[in-house]
């Protein structure tokens, strides 16, 4: 009797052991999916033909020092199309810390705003930020290795000539927002630091994510946000409304969730580097964005890609860059100028648009006016392209339609009519005058 009890404690013990087992690889098998769907996710209908894949080794960013054990997002996860055989290669672009919408909140430094008083923060951590209050700056002036988290939960701070968050130096800033809504202003002319210029009311020298599961309301008389290096945002609604660009970085920006509702007196999303014409890329792949510009909706002076996301955009230009990717994403524009331009902005590319997928509406207005404006090529691979306006198509070079759906005023065409002239299909385009920088390739 005693052996047939021993066997049946044995044989339960067994199954507890295998039961466990089990539980646990399905825990890691869910996490792992969920950290290698952003980076790994599928490429759509995107096709980089055209492209010289080596062209692009600047413009790729590996953060992957900065991988932590959490899972992704879910909702960064659904809506995210992280790429990688575009322009840009993404894979490696945002880290699982990027796309984390929550901070880990053990052992965080809480901070209460104060009118008149400045709050620095000087070495790495969590720091959670309250309260309402005036003449009050976040300054951040930590060592070269930090990495700076600031939880936004539910602050107000209106200033008359100086930057709410001031990133003076850091490794990296996460500016991550919770339920509560947060307020930034600056209401009059900036002032500046020594030399430093500052003009936005978050204003970093040092890369910025911003994410989150709350609202960010962000009103300037310059600026919304400035970030010398390469900024990113993958969560969080940010309302800005600037009285120049509402969002700028020298380096690049990159959106891969959450909702922007930006309205500008210029440019809505800006990246320009001023001493190096081989950086300022914009990269999109998901997330909600709204953007009514007095200039342009969204300009870079390398590439632009998008991989996915909503856009609407009503601007005098819609999409500016010297090589713009679509492969992706709905886009609608509504411009007076051009919908979108391929224009020389640096010696990296020949201006060049290229379409390989997403659904794009483009309305213009009256007027000596493009839908798609190319200094170089255009070519429409997959996709389907909605013109409404007098110019469908203008460029200088060359043309290739591959496949998708072009419909100009209503009308299914498999044409890309130059409306201007220029070289025309099968012109100078392919393969002659190498010599004269960009006319002999792409």
């Amino acid at each position: 009797m005693k052996n047939r009890i021993t066997i049946i404690i044995a044989a339960i013990l067994v199954c507890l052991v295998f039961a466990g087992c089990a539980s646990v690889a399905a825990d890691i098998n869910v996490q792992e999916k969920a950290e290698t769907s952003v980076m790994t996710g599928d490429t759509g209908s995107a096709s980089s033909q055209h492209v010289d894949a080596g062209t692009v080794a600047d413009t790729t960013v590996s953060t992957s020092d900065e991988t932590v054990s959490e899972p992704v997002s879910e909702a960064v996860t659904a809506t995210a199309n992280v790429t990688s055989t575009g322009m840009i290669d993404a894979t490696d672009l945002f880290t699982n810390r990027d796309l984390k919408q929550t901070a880990d909140t053990t052992g965080a430094v809480y901070y209460s705003v104060t009118s008149n008083s400045d709050i620095t923060i000087s070495a790495e951590g969590v720091y959670v930020i309250t309260g309402t209050a005036s003449e009050s700056t976040i300054i951040i002036d930590a060592d070269d290795e930090d990495k700076i988290q600031l939880v936004l939960d539910g602050v107000s701070i209106t200033n008359s000539d100086f930057p709410a968050i001031y990133v003076k130096n850091a490794d990296k800033v996460f500016i991550t927002t919770t339920a509560s809504d947060s307020y930034l202003t600056v209401t009059g002319t900036f002032a500046s630091d020594g030399s430093t210029n500052t003009d936005a009311v978050i204003f970093s020298k040092d890369d910025m994510v911003i994410n989150g599961t709350g609202t960010l309301t962000i009103s300037s008389t310059a600026h919304g946000i400035t970030c010398k290096d390469d900024l990113k945002i993958t969560g969080s609604t940010i309302k800005i409304t600037s009285g120049s660009s509402a969002i700028q970085a020298n380096d690049s920006i990159a959106v891969a969730a959450g909702e922007l509702i930006l309205q500008s007196t210029t440019d809505g999303l800006h990246a320009e580097n001023d001493s190096d014409s081989n950086k300022g890329y914009i990269y999109i792949c998901g997330g909600t964005i709204t953007i009514t510009a007095g200039d342009d909706g969204i300009h870079a002076v390398t590439v632009v890609q998008i991989d996915g996301g909503e856009i609407s955009i009503t601007a005098a230009e819609g999409i500016e860059g010297t090589y713009i990717q679509i492969n992706d994403g709905t886009i609608n524009i509504s411009a007076s100028d051009d919908g979108i331009n391929g224009a020389k902005k640096t010696n990296l590319y020949t201006p060049t648009v290229e379409i390989n997928g997403g659904y794009i509406t483009i309305k213009m207005g009256q007027g000596d006016t493009d839908s798609i404006d190319s200094n170089g090529y255009i070519y429409v691979n997959g996709g389907t392209v909605d013109i409404t306006g007098q110019s469908s198509f203008d460029y200088d070079i060359n043309a290739e339609y591959n496949g998708g759906t072009i419909i100009v005023n209503g009308q299914t065409t498999n044409t890309i009519t130059n409306q201007f002239g220029g070289m025309g299909p099968g012109g100078m385009g392919q393969g002659g005058f190498g010599g004269f920088g960009g006319f002999g390739g792409r």
